[in-house]
């Protein structure tokens, strides 16, 4: 299983979002610290989720933060997080 598939797994296990995006961003980061060959070191993700209602975005960040510890302790150098309620998505 591929680092992104592990992120992707654990999101949609913990919030069980509306929609979830999660895009290798590696390449954008090549000979810059932490990036490593073969990429899986910097992500940018965007949740949508009802579980963020009434969290401010500091809390959304850390409930990321903590659902992924494994992996930013390890192979992700770099998470990028768009976190949003499905009534903050039809906003956009």
């Amino acid at each position: 299983m591929t680092v992104a598939d592990t992120i992707r797994q654990k999101i949609a296990d913990a919030l069980d979002p509306e929609e979830l995006v999660v895009e290798d961003q590696s390449a954008q980061h090549a000979g810059h610290a932490g990036a490593r060959p073969g990429g899986e070191t910097h992500f940018r993700l965007v949740i949508v989720a009802e579980s963020f209602a009434g969290l401010s975005r500091i809390d959304r960040q850390r409930r990321v933060h903590e659902i992924l510890a494994a992996e930013l302790a390890g192979p992700v150098h770099a998470l990028s997080i768009v976190a949003r309620t499905p009534a903050e998505a039809g906003d956009r």
